[in-house]
């Protein structure tokens, strides 16, 4: 997976955009304002591409006594939010788009029914 894959799949959730919210080289994804990934373009530039995703607190735990390339991310709460190490090989493309779709639906499950009802809209 490269990084126009990524963008490609996330932006073609419903309501997402794609921010630099924190500095120009951390991108993040957001559905109706509110972040499901965060992926630092200055380790994909290195060969180090990772993504940060939101999760379920127990299958957070699960997928990092499972993978060695699932840990807690920087700078997020590690209970809700995993870093997953895309350049290790170990996890198949098609498991870190479910992984992403897992993020997105944790981060609609969060908001309230107004936004659920504007996101349904699109």
């Amino acid at each position: 997976m490269d990084i126009e894959q990524l963008r490609h799949y996330c932006l073609n959730k419903k309501a997402t955009t794609e921010v630099f919210p924190f500095d120009d080289s951390t991108l993040v994804f957001k559905v109706l304002g509110k972040m499901f990934v965060i992926a630092p373009l200055d380790k994909w530039d290195k060969g180090e591409a990772s993504i940060t995703i939101k999760c379920d607190p127990e299958y957070t735990i699960a997928l990092r006594e499972r993978y060695a390339s699932i840990y807690p991310g920087p700078y997020v709460s590690n209970r809700h939010w995993n870093t997953v190490a895309i350049h290790k090989g170990e996890l198949k493309p098609q498991f870190i788009l479910e992984l992403i779709d897992h993020s997105y639906d944790m981060v609609v499950k969060g908001m309230t029914k107004k936004q659920r009802d504007i996101l349904s809209g699109y």
